[in-house]
């Protein structure tokens, strides 16, 4: 099984506390598909949303035209729709209503020739863990350069 990360949005790890993840298909073109396999994606600002319907959108996710396309080229913000089994958007979408959770994407690889994406249920982090976060990092970056000094 070989599976080759695209994209990770390693801001979303920093901002908020992940409680839960989902493995989801997506529903693309196919210039955005040529566009995924050269790694021209901004997962940035990208955030879920369930509508009326319990369909779930992928929003804010930027994937740059496909420099080789022609008119028929994508739109690069366009709402992405999700594939998920319906039992597991009704639970989301009863979590979701719960207060300060969120659907964000974490990492989008391609697993078998299939485009796959990561989803965190995620709360967000208040500024003290994101600090304390910052400490153990530069903690455990110190004892590494010790490690490496001593030997």
């Amino acid at each position: 099984m070989s599976i080759k990360v695209i994209a990770k949005n390693r801001r979303a790890r920093f901002e908020y506390e992940v409680l839960q993840t989902f493995e989801t298909g997506i529903v693309l073109k196919g210039t955005e598909v040529k566009s995924l396999r050269d790694g021209r994606v901004n997962m940035g600002d990208s955030h879920c949303r369930i509508n009326a319907q319990l369909e779930v959108f992928l929003v804010n996710l930027h994937i740059s035209p496909y420099e080789y396309g022609n008119r028929v080229n994508h739109e690069p913000l366009r709402e992405r729709k999700l594939l998920l089994h319906k039992n597991e958007i009704r639970r989301l979408y009863g979590l979701l209503r719960e207060k300060g959770l969120t659907l964000v994407p974490l990492k989008m690889y391609l697993n078998r020739g299939n485009i796959k994406i990561e989803l965190g249920l995620v709360r967000g982090k208040k500024l003290h863990d994101k600090r304390e976060n910052l400490k153990k990092k530069e903690m455990e970056r110190e004892v590494e350069r010790n490690l490496k000094s001593f030997d």
